[in-house]
């Protein structure tokens, strides 16, 4: 491979690992669209590859092909909204302090002001919703540089992902969301492998 080959294959890789977070947070941030569930029930997958995110694309095809429409609207609501709050809490906050609006969401406003993001004024909720910070990586791994990703995802992601995507999983509620539990978990194992190791060579400023 040449090194010109190498840089391509690279760029790819990025542009692929954007548009998964794109995906989640499209599938996080709102009841997905009948387009997005007929683009997921037509994804070409390779069926001779077995790995556990071939597997949860395959469940998520499966999962978006056979779900109705109003029954989505139901299990949406009642895992992410619900009386109150809904089953599962997509909030970094919650999961690191077991409150909202915390120390974890403040922290979260000095990154992004310090990246340049702004929340719109017609958005109401926290920025540390799950959906907000994978738009967030997808646009750093397509314009920002090593050091910003690296320290977004550690810093914001890592420490509770996971465990919202296993509480997603066994959510009495969720049964589309089962297969979005498990592309979330896969994906974030592979991200994990691939941060995990990885140093800063510019630290952002810990609070």
């Amino acid at each position: 491979m040449t090194e010109s080959t190498a840089a391509v294959s690279s760029q790819e890789q990025q542009h692929l690992r954007a548009d998964v977070y794109q995906l989640l947070a499209a599938l996080l941030r709102h009841t997905p669209s009948p387009e997005l569930l007929q683009f997921l029930a037509q994804l070409e997958l390779d069926s001779e590859q077995d790995s556990p995110i071939i597997r949860a694309w395959h469940g998520l095809k499966l999962g978006a092909a056979n779900v109705a429409p109003d029954q989505l609207e139901d299990e949406y609501f009642n895992l992410f909204i619900g009386l109150g709050h809904g089953e599962v809490i997509p909030y970094a906050s919650w999961y690191l302090t077991g409150s909202l609006m915390d120390k974890p969401l403040a922290l979260l406003r000095q990154d992004l002001a310090q990246l340049g993001f702004a929340r719109e004024e017609q958005v109401k909720e926290p920025e540390d919703h799950l959906a907000a910070l994978c738009e967030v990586m997808a646009f750093l791994l397509m314009e920002g540089n090593a050091a910003e990703q690296i320290s977004f995802y550690q810093r914001h992601i890592a420490p509770w992902a996971d465990k919202f995507f296993a509480d997603l999983a066994k959510a009495n509620s969720a049964s589309f969301y089962t297969s979005v539990a498990a592309l979330g978990q896969s994906f974030i194992a592979i991200e994990q492998s691939h941060f995990g190791g990885l140093t800063l060579d510019t630290q952002v400023t810990q609070a």
